[in-house]
């Protein structure tokens, strides 16, 4: 059974989106296996995001999201990785299409960086080194 890790980001906590975005998860019968809500620090986020950390966002993208509290969590099921990115929609919300996590609850907010609600690892290979950045007793 293939695993990915699934972010919350911290406009997704902000919003009071957790519960809705949760139901998706589930209603499309991917099985939640860990689940956890924090505080993202710079080590956890440097370590998430270090191949991105000599491109000129990256200090934007740590910042956003240790904004707030987010909500990581570990999904199980067949071909998940794909399926979650699916659910979650187009990385621009404004271009999401609707029925997606995206498409339907995020919009262009004019911030500098994209608050798009969710993370999926992008491949199985991904998701595997996440899931031991945030889950690593997992």
């Amino acid at each position: 059974m293939e695993r990915t890790l699934v972010l919350l980001k911290p406009d997704a906590v902000r919003r009071g989106l957790v519960g809705e975005v949760l139901r998706r998860v589930e209603a499309k019968g991917y099985r939640i296996v860990a689940l956890s809500m924090r505080e993202a620090d710079a080590e956890t986020l440097g370590a998430h995001y270090a191949e991105h950390a000599e491109k000129p966002f990256f200090a934007g993208v740590v910042a956003y999201m240790s904004s707030g509290p987010l909500v990581a969590l570990v999904l199980e099921g067949q071909r998940v990785v794909e399926g979650f990115r699916s659910l979650a929609g187009a990385t621009d919300p404004t271009v999401a299409a609707p029925g997606t996590i995206r498409g339907d609850l995020a919009r262009d907010w004019g911030t500098p960086e994209i608050q798009n609600l969710v993370h999926g690892s992008d491949s199985p290979e991904s998701a595997a080194r996440e899931i031991a950045i945030w889950f690593p007793s997992f």
